[in-house]
């Protein structure tokens, strides 16, 4: 394939439209009506009657009533691209009342923000995991001549694109990390939704289009799933809860028989150590309060 051959090369490119202003042009078109209308009542007054008066105002006034159909209006956030019987000729960003060549056609596009919710769709997240995932993308048109002539339809394409790069990320990512060593969809929001911005413009640059935010709205398990990732969820919530509670246990257990070895309040031989670290471990591992009792004679 050559240089020349490159679909990069292909693709169209906004340019600025040679247009007029339209009030201007209402000016003129009034005033050659006006001169029409004058030569016309010349032409044919009773003192004389002149044939090419008569054609000049005709010519005249089809002249004026043709400026008029070249008039066209652009809002605020709107823009126009001008054609030449298919082929394009610039665009006009220009607000208020416009004037164009009459033979020369506009398709105006608006180039203001757009917000749009995706649907809710199924994906297997890295783990194999079925879930259901929707975003909220805000987009906009900054080249008007690749939303209209490079693609078919630019809004249907953002549709598309939207769906597919959904897909992608929670394609790329666990659902959830209980350790919290790896980013995932649940607990990584801004990391995902600006993974998820970039993928989208690279995908709507061919349509000129950019994002300029975008995030998830829904983000669940898949029904047929959801009830037993729930227990999972909650059987790790409580190993992690329990985990922790040894942890502290332990070192409770360490310095309380530190500083009573330090401070010389009792000796304790193995066996006695053994049984003090039991009951404190009960006592704090323990999810009911912990009933004391009384020994009133030794140990043994």
């Amino acid at each position: 394939m050559s240089s020349t051959d490159s679909p990069a090369l292909n693709r169209s490119r906004e340019v600025p439209a040679a247009t007029q202003s339209g009030y201007v042009m209402l000016l003129v078109s009034l005033l050659l009506v006006a001169v029409a209308a004058w030569m016309f009542f010349a032409a044919v007054a009773p003192a004389q009657t002149n044939g090419w008066m008569v054609l000049g105002a005709i010519i005249t006034g089809v002249l004026g009533l043709l400026v008029l159909t070249g008039f066209y209006m652009i809002n605020p956030n709107e823009a126009a691209a001008i054609q030449l019987f298919g082929e394009y000729k610039g665009t006009d960003r220009n607000e208020g009342l416009r004037w164009v060549l009459p033979w020369l056609t506009r398709a105006k596009i608006a180039v203001r923000a757009n917000n749009v919710i995706s649907d809710k769709i199924k994906v297997n997240d890295a783990r194999g995991n079925p879930i259901e995932m929707a975003a909220q993308v805000v987009w906009r048109v900054t080249d008007t001549a690749q939303a209209l002539f490079d693609v078919d339809d630019y809004r249907e394409f953002v549709t598309a694109q939207m769906e597919a790069a959904v897909r992608s990320i929670g394609s790329r990512y666990p659902y959830d990390d209980i350790e919290h060593l790896e980013i995932t969809l649940r607990g990584n929001h801004e990391e995902v939704g600006a993974e998820l911005r970039i993928a989208l413009i690279e995908r709507l640059a061919v349509a000129g289009i950019t994002v300029d935010e975008c995030g998830l709205t829904h983000l669940a398990y898949a029904p047929e799933i959801a009830s037993a990732m729930l227990r999972r969820q909650q059987a790790e919530a409580v190993i992690a809860a329990r985990a922790k509670l040894v942890e502290g246990a332990v070192s409770m257990v360490e310095m309380a028989l530190t500083q009573l070895s330090e401070k010389d309040v009792v000796h304790l031989d193995d066996e006695r150590r053994a049984a003090m670290v039991s009951n404190l471990m009960v006592v704090l591992c323990a999810e009911q309060e912990a009933q004391p009792v009384v020994n009133a004679g030794s140990l043994y």
